[in-house]
């Protein structure tokens, strides 16, 4: 059975949204421990109703886990009249975003299920999160890289490299040692402080100023 929402570009309507937020949750509290009739339980709704719209429980877990991804996004810009203060602010509200998602408690769990999954090879999880995490977000992100070199703001050779170290710039150690059982917690203002150093760390590497306008 195939599953209703298929791409990232399926918008998940208000209640589907508040399945896969059941989904969340139940993760945080029971872990691997998932299962349709615990989500149709939580979420008030019958298992024949996630079939219709999920199509299995893959399907299920591959919504949660682009519904989740969703909260990470670049911000809006026009590549016509991008500048260094819309460039530079659409970079640190991305690094803020991902901060925020990937230190809260539903990530937390949601990334250590699926690390169990691809351990085990009990399920497709962690190509699930990949693929419409890791790499989804990338391909966000990356045209406002690529916008960023066409306008002369950024130098870079390959726009998944840069990608890659700005990724890296944002996360640091963070995602691992909250994985691994760390009690760190970032309050908003010491992610936004992250973000705003991810950026000028990322910039002081890539960034160049916009050239002069020729005679």
């Amino acid at each position: 059975m195939q599953a209703a929402l298929e791409t990232t570009s399926d918008e998940p309507t208000a209640r589907q949204q508040a399945v896969l937020d059941a989904v969340l949750a139940l993760m945080v509290e029971e872990g691997d421990q998932l299962t349709m009739s615990a989500v149709a339980r939580r979420a008030s709704c019958s298992k024949e109703t996630l079939y219709k719209w999920f199509g299995d429980r893959d399907g299920l877990l591959t919504a949660t886990v682009q519904w989740q991804a969703s909260r990470v996004r670049a911000d809006n810009y026009d590549r016509q009249t991008l500048d260094a203060v819309a460039l530079r602010k659409s970079l640190k509200d991305f690094a803020e975003n991902w901060l925020s998602v990937i230190t809260s408690q539903t990530s937390i769990a949601l990334n250590r299920v699926a690390i169990g999954h691809a351990a085990s090879g009990k399920s497709n999880l962690g190509g699930i999160v990949l693929a419409n995490g890791r790499f989804a977000i990338g391909e966000r992100l990356k045209p406002v890289l690529e916008a960023g070199r066409d306008t002369g703001l950024l130098s870079f050779d390959d726009a998944e490299t840069a990608f890659r170290t700005f990724f890296g710039l944002i996360g640091r150690d963070v995602q691992i040692r909250l994985l691994l059982g760390d009690a760190l917690r970032l309050s908003p203002a010491e992610i936004e402080r992250d973000a705003a150093r991810a950026v000028d760390q990322f910039l002081a590497l890539h960034g160049r100023a916009r050239p002069a306008p020729k005679a």
